[in-house]
């Protein structure tokens, strides 16, 4: 998304000034003074061997194995029977490696088996970086209990690491299925006050119980600016989660006691305690009582015999509230035994022959250079990745193909474009390939879980289309799919950026019945997301337009000024929408103009609720949507200032 360092070398390239510093400061004021008094109403929270062992368990240091099978050198599997010292250790290590490698090749997951970590005397303080998975293995999320703390804390990117602190880049992590009892013991008062979750795009919590304490999705013990661009909370459970300055967030099924405030766009779906809507947008929450759509992302875990497992939810309508506090989750049960477990040293043939075989995928973490499709062809194949397992796109390939069929879960995989131009990174179903008999089922869509993109970044990216959904009754749930606007590639500026890193379209969506739970797109170089489809469904949108086009005629099209952030197509008669948003920062050119966030048919089907653009320093938004609402402008007063709609069309 985003790299803020006020011009302080990051990586390997000058990073672009950014001026989202301003981003969600006309609500700061506010933001603090409510903090303030509802941290204080709160208060602090009360501090509440390692030999070799076969079946799964550790097996060296950052190695791990599941039933005599290795899993490679960055999965390691915690007994609770270690001493809390060694397990601190080994996570510290990973910590320091991963802090700042933003772009680096290295992937972890770190797995916990049923019991408790840490004690009262003694917690378990575990800080996540890059590409880290932190996970259990129980049934419940409550078989592991950390009594201690999971945390990510500001980046502070200025010199020696001690200002221009924020969450704005605090990228691809993972937390699930696991109990945090909260314990800050040896911490300063600040840092005690509670769990800090400061994070951005493509990290997700989910099946997580926070207890003993807030949870708060910002750091507020550094320096400014503190600012984060998250965020994803799913099937979990927290007492008080303070939102602070998250710009963005949604939540799905989940049970909360308290929520601090918003920013811009905060989306509550199927959440009990979730905040009310009736005051927006002076408060800007979404919040639909039920989620109409939902499947949670399949797990691994160990059964009472001892023998791993992999529990793959079942799709629910009109849920609320988490799938585990009142029993197992519904699903199926899928022994380890019927996944082919990959590492990336594997070739493309031998994962397809094994997926032809009828056997599913487990990707352990590390980077798969994929010249050839990976070919999902039989309903109901599941493909779960570890610690951000990544597909690379070489020689333009389309790295994932899945077969126009029922059921296919992607989970917990990260694919990017490789150096050559690619047609589509993630293609589900064939363009034009269901025009006969239909082989899906709306009772077991195709469902994509923590899936992410990348077209630049950490080396030059090309691809026509990011993700292509083709088939009808497809979940999309969190999704990030982002065009580069900074990395280690080496530009000389944003002009060879726009030239050389290729991705015209972030999503296209072709099928009918598709729903989007976090739909993360940015920095596309035409329309960011495409639906084509019809009775389309999301749940929160986030959109960046892209920073980096050079001239207005580079950002115009067929007589009109840019593309829209979010385009519903003309023929579409049936469409809905709940928060939106689509941002401007045309840094590379600031006189540029974009006539709409938004486009949708004037059809009596197309609804969009709590819609919003909003200028963070450069560039302009015509309307929000269809020539309706005001300009996001960058002139004074108007900068971090959003432009809302509740309803479109206007009742």
């Amino acid at each position: 998304m985003k790299d803020h360092s006020n011009g302080k070398k990051h990586g390997t390239r000058h990073v672009h000034e950014r001026t989202s510093r301003l981003r969600g400061l006309p609500r700061q004021i506010l933001l603090w003074t409510g903090l303030a008094t509802f941290l204080s109403a709160c208060g602090q929270p009360s501090p509440i061997s390692d030999n070799p062992a076969d079946d799964g368990k550790l097996q060296a240091a950052g190695v791990g194995s599941v039933e005599g099978r290795d899993l490679g050198p960055h999965v390691t599997i915690f007994d609770p029977g270690m001493p809390v010292s060694h397990i601190q250790a080994v996570l510290d290590a990973t910590y320091a490696r991963q802090v700042n490698n933003e772009m680096g090749t290295e992937r972890y997951a770190y797995f916990f088996r049923p019991g408790v970590y840490g004690t009262d005397t003694q917690p378990l303080q575990i800080k996540v970086g890059y590409y880290t998975e932190i996970a259990g293995l129980g049934a419940s999320p409550e078989d592991v209990v950390i009594n201690g703390k999971v945390e990510v804390y500001n980046r502070c990117l200025g010199e020696n690491g001690t200002s221009n602190c924020l969450a704005l880049v605090n990228f691809w992590r993972t937390l699930s299925n696991l109990t945090v009892n909260i314990n800050a013991r040896g911490q300063d008062g600040c840092r005690a006050s509670a769990n800090f979750w400061a994070v951005s795009q493509a990290v997700s919590v989910r099946r997580v119980a926070i207890n003993g304490g807030n949870l708060s999705l910002m750091d507020y013990c550094t320096a400014g600016p503190q600012y984060a661009s998250g965020g994803f909370l799913a099937d979990s459970r927290a007492q008080t989660v303070i939102n602070g300055s998250q710009q963005q967030w949604l939540t799905r099924n989940s049970n909360i006691g308290a929520w601090s405030n918003g920013v811009w766009n905060q989306v509550f779906a199927g959440v009990i305690g979730a905040p009310s809507e009736a005051k927006f947008p002076t408060e800007p929450y979404t919040t639909l009582d039920t989620t109409p759509l939902s499947r949670e992302k399949p797990f691994l875990y160990l059964d009472a015999q001892g023998r791993y497992q992999v529990r793959v939810p079942s799709a629910q309508t009109n849920t609320r509230g988490t799938s585990w506090e009142n029993g197992i989750t519904p699903g199926r049960t899928v022994p380890l035994s019927e996944f082919f477990i990959a590492r990336p040293s594997d070739s493309i043939q031998v994962i397809n022959a094994q997926l032809a075989r009828g056997r599913n995928l487990l990707l352990t973490p590390g980077v798969y250079n994929v010249a050839q499709s990976i070919l999902v062809k039989r309903a109901d194949t599941v493909i779960l990745g570890m610690g951000h397992a990544t597909l690379t796109a070489m020689n333009g390939s389309t790295p994932l193909q899945v077969a126009d069929v029922p059921g296919v879960i992607i989970a917990g995989v990260t694919i990017d474009a490789g150096s050559m131009l690619s047609p589509v990174l993630l293609q589900v179903g064939k363009k034009n390939g269901n025009k006969g008999a239909k082989k899906n089922d709306p009772a077991n869509p195709t469902t994509l879980s923590d899936v992410y993109f990348r077209v630049g970044g950490p080396h030059v990216g090309k691809a026509a289309t990011s993700l292509e959904i083709n088939s009808d009754n497809v979940l999309i749930d969190h999704t990030w799919v982002w065009r580069a606007d900074h990395g280690i590639e080496g530009f000389s500026g944003d002009t060879e950026r726009w030239n050389t890193n290729i991705g015209r379209n972030g999503v296209i969506i072709n099928g009918d019945n598709v729903t989007a739970t976090g739909l993360f797109v940015e920095h596309f170089q035409e329309y960011n997301t495409i639906w084509n489809g019809e009775n389309g469904l999301t749940v929160l949108y986030q959109n960046e337009l892209p920073y980096d086009p050079p001239t207005q005629d580079d950002w115009s099209h067929d007589g009109v000024l840019g593309w829209a952030g979010y385009k519903v197509a003309d023929h579409v008669q049936t469409h809905q929408l709940y928060g939106g948003g689509v941002y401007v920062f045309n840094q590379n050119n600031p006189s540029i103009r974009t006539e709409n966030g938004f486009e949708v048919p004037a059809a009596p089907g197309i609804r969009l609720h709590h819609i919003m653009t909003v200028n963070l320093s450069a560039g302009t938004i015509n309307h929000v949507v269809n020539g309706l609402g005001e300009a996001a402008t960058s002139e004074p007063g108007h900068i971090g200032v959003p432009v809302y709609l509740r309803d479109y069309p206007v009742r």
